[in-house]
């Protein structure tokens, strides 16, 4: 007779991203499908790119909790970095401590509360349980101090195995010398049945709700206001495709308002103040954005591995147009068009994409079957059940 796999999962804390949208997406298709899963939240409230984010009014969250997934925090307030192992609480360790003691395997997302475990372990409060960090950068030298965490916990063997969401990822790590006892990869997926295309009712009513005429070309920017994704370089591309045509654009994302002052500052240096923008910010209801894009643009400089706006565009009817970052190239081969980072490059892509929308249409909603994110979520739960000690399965 056996038990369920018990599994916890650290956030950093519940802010946008797509990393959380995924991780969430994976535990709550595991707890599921048999695995106890729950999270703890090292964060309560986020102050991050322009925004204030309650935990729990983060759309991740609410899911989770809705899925029967346990959640707790040690209250604190994410900012641009994350706590160093100095800053926690010995309140905050002893709940830590608690949390990880009912685990059977610990899963970090991405190298951030790593310190955490760094610091229960300085107390001799961090139990023999196995620990697999969860990556998702294509360049782990922009995490700062939490790279250096991450390769000294893989040194002691507190983190016992790495989980790459692109081969990018998985290299680069091991370049910068994270070298656990074990690496795997496992690609992104998205839910195909949220992101799908959209029925001509549906698109219509969507173009209305936003203020987008029924018979104009919208493209997608789906970002967080973050130099990694470069809305520079996008406004400016937008700022020249814009002259010569009728296009819409649509930003959505944290920052992503015309509450941001820095956003709107760039709005104006880029050139792009005349241009048909809606400033949409944090949406969670992006499955019906994307089935009124006609493209879904990514124009980020740095950092990403397996780009999920990319995919949940493709598998929604819109032709990703991307920068060569991460995964990005491999992972929307056949479907998506690859550019220089030239905002002039961009903006005539957009239009070659426009030009042939209906064929490159076709080859992205042809693509949805290997976007489909129940093979991820049956290779996470098949590597759990493979870290987990046997002995912690027999009832």
């Amino acid at each position: 007779m056996t038990q369920p796999l018990r599994v916890l999962s650290l956030y950093e804390g519940f802010f946008a991203g797509g990393a959380r949208v995924l991780h969430s997406d994976v535990v709550a298709g595991l707890h599921a499908g048999g695995q106890q899963h729950s999270v703890l939240s090292i964060a309560a409230n986020a102050r991050r790119e322009g925004t204030v984010q309650h935990m729990t009014a983060d759309h991740r969250y609410q899911k989770l909790v809705a899925s029967g997934v346990g959640v707790r925090t040690l209250g604190r307030t994410a900012g641009a970095q994350a706590p160093a192992r100095s800053e926690y609480t010995a309140e905050q360790l002893e709940l830590a401590a608690e949390a990880l003691s009912d685990a059977d395997v610990v899963l970090s997302l991405k190298e951030q509360p790593v310190a955490l475990l760094l610091a229960l372990q300085a107390r001799g409060l961090m139990p023999d349980v196995p620990v697999a960090a969860c990556l998702h950068r294509s360049d782990p030298g922009h995490s700062g101090d939490a790279l250096l965490w991450l390769r000294e916990a893989a040194d002691r063997g507190i983190v016992t195995t790495t989980i790459a969401c692109a081969q990018s990822t998985a290299e680069a790590y091991a370049d910068a010398g994270v070298l656990p006892a074990s690496r795997l990869v496992i690609t992104n997926g998205v839910d195909i049945r949220r992101f799908r295309p959209g029925r001509a009712a549906e698109r219509a009513a969507m173009r209305r709700q936003i203020g987008v005429p029924g018979d104009v070309p919208v493209v997608v920017f789906a970002a967080r206001f973050d130099a990694m994704k470069d809305p520079e370089l996008f406004l400016r591309a937008v700022a020249r495709h814009s002259r010569r045509g009728r296009a819409h654009y649509l930003l959505c994302g944290a920052g992503m308002s015309a509450d941001n002052p820095a956003l709107m500052d760039l709005i104006a240096r880029a050139g792009a103040a005349g241009a048909n923008l809606h400033l949409l910010g944090i949406r969670n209801d992006m499955e019906v954005i994307y089935r009124i894009a006609d493209i879904v643009a990514l124009t980020s400089a740095f950092g990403e591995a397996s780009p999920l706006c990319l995919l949940e565009g493709a598998a929604s009817g819109a032709v990703p147009v991307t920068t060569d970052v991460g995964d990005a190239a491999r992972e929307t081969a056949g479907f998506g068009v690859v550019t220089p980072r030239d905002p002039d490059a961009i903006a005539a892509a957009w239009d070659d994409v426009l030009g042939s929308l209906r064929g490159l249409r076709g080859d992205a909603i042809a693509a949805r079957g290997r976007l489909d994110r129940a093979r991820m979520i049956a290779q996470y739960g098949q590597a759990l059940s493979t870290l987990a000690p046997a002995a912690a399965l027999a009832a």
